[in-house]
């Protein structure tokens, strides 16, 4: 597979809201468990678990077993680039497009 191929394919799992809201939140947080997201993200528990499958399957998150929790965090800085600049460019072209929001960073 090529570097383009590749590309894709993360860009395919990072294509999701709730996909970008966790990497974002493990951007800012070195580390999160699964509850943490639940309550952060306001998404059922199943869903959370469902897209850190996706994020680990295309390995962009890692989750290291800490008792009975699992934290995770992600495999690279690449990954928070890509998502961060994504968020940002949605800002710009929403305020372009006169939408009174800006989104807050967190």
């Amino acid at each position: 597979m090529g570097t383009a191929e590749r590309a894709a394919e993360l860009l395919r799992a990072l294509a999701h809201p709730v996909r970008l809201q966790i990497v974002e939140q493990l951007s800012a947080h070195e580390h999160r468990c699964v509850h943490e997201l639940v309550d952060l993200l306001g998404v059922a528990q199943p869903a959370v678990s469902q897209h850190l499958q996706v994020l680990r399957h295309a390995d962009l998150v890692l989750g290291t077993r800490v008792g009975k929790e699992v934290r995770y965090r992600l495999s690279d800085h690449h990954v928070a680039h890509i998502v961060l600049d994504s968020l940002a460019h949605a800002d710009e072209t929403a305020v372009d497009n006169g939408s009174p929001q800006k989104r807050a960073v967190q």
